[in-house]
């Protein structure tokens, strides 16, 4: 028999109780378990299950999600990944920027500088769960930075750091031939070094707009939100030949949702609860590496 999904389970307290649980739960649900694999580090521990499971449509590994989902078991999450994407021979991992792939969100950073970031980071957080217009509320926020010398990007720069666990998915992704983007309600000119550094494929953000060495307040073109996530998506995965099957995407606030629900799998990364409750996957846990188990890379 064929392994046509595998159980990918993945926490700080991967307990043997827990593990025979998770057993549990999908056989109920007509999953068969073929193999068991354990993987991880010193950081966290993972188990891969290979299962057979009869009803492989979209509804029926949904139904099999929400299962293990409502089972709540404590210490560890588990993905539920569909074959085809775990064996691809080419991938597309897209994440979100600000609290996925780096541990800050830049916009708060900035506003401190303007003594305005408790301010800032009330609006941020609103947007991230979904409750104000994302184009909306960041043309808000970026207004309050107005007349801050162009210097202060450079100092944000600086204060930024990578979510532990990037560098090295990225790195996992690019040894074994895949394409990774990323793609932010934030701003080109702090994501560009990044872009850089990491060695992206595909990279977008929001321009901030500078005249005479100044923040004006102001972002040029149209915003970097839920939709044209999406769309870049799309756009980068077609760009590539690669199936939207067979793409990963990552992100952690409601302005990802479009984009973790048109990939082949969406990963919540330590995410607004109403992110967690549509993602086909979450991780929270701080260690962003963990997605490429899921992935199989």
């Amino acid at each position: 028999m064929t392994s046509n999904v595998t159980a990918v389970s993945y926490g700080q307290n991967l307990t043997p109780d827990g593990l025979e649980q998770l057993r549990s739960v999908l056989a109920a649900q007509g999953a068969e378990v073929l193999s068991e694999t354990g993987l991880g580090d010193d950081r966290y521990q993972v188990s891969l299950a290979e299962l057979a499971f009869p009803d492989n449509t979209a509804a029926g590994l949904a139904s099999l999600r929400r299962a293990v989902a409502e089972a709540a078991i404590e210490g560890f999450d588990t993905a539920l990944v569909p074959a085809g994407l775990r064996a691809a021979e080419r991938k597309l991992l897209i994440m979100d920027v600000d609290s996925t792939l780096i541990q800050q969100e830049v916009i708060e950073l900035l506003a401190a500088y303007a003594g305005k970031r408790e301010e800032v980071a009330a609006v941020t957080e609103a947007a991230m769960r979904g409750e104000l217009d994302f184009a909306q509320s960041l043309h808000a926020r970026v207004a309050v930075l107005a007349g801050l010398p162009a210097d202060v990007v450079n100092s944000v720069r600086h204060e930024v750091q990578l979510s532990e666990g990037a560098a090295e998915l990225v790195a996992a992704f690019k040894a074994a031939g895949h394409v990774v983007a990323v793609v932010s309600g934030g701003f080109n000119q702090i994501l560009a070094p990044i872009a850089a550094d990491l060695g992206l494929d595909y990279w977008q953000a929001n321009e901030l707009e500078i005249v005479d060495g100044a923040l004006t307040g102001k972002v040029l073109g149209a915003v970097v939100d839920r939709a044209a996530k999406e769309k870049y998506l799309r756009e980068w995965a077609a760009a590539e030949g690669i199936a939207l099957e067979h793409t990963v995407a990552v992100g952690d606030g409601a302005n990802d949702l479009d984009m973790l629900g048109a990939a082949g799998i969406g990963v919540a990364f330590n995410a607004k609860p109403a992110v967690r409750a549509v993602a086909d996957a979450a991780v929270n846990m701080p260690y962003l590496d963990a997605v490429r188990y899921i992935a199989g890379v």
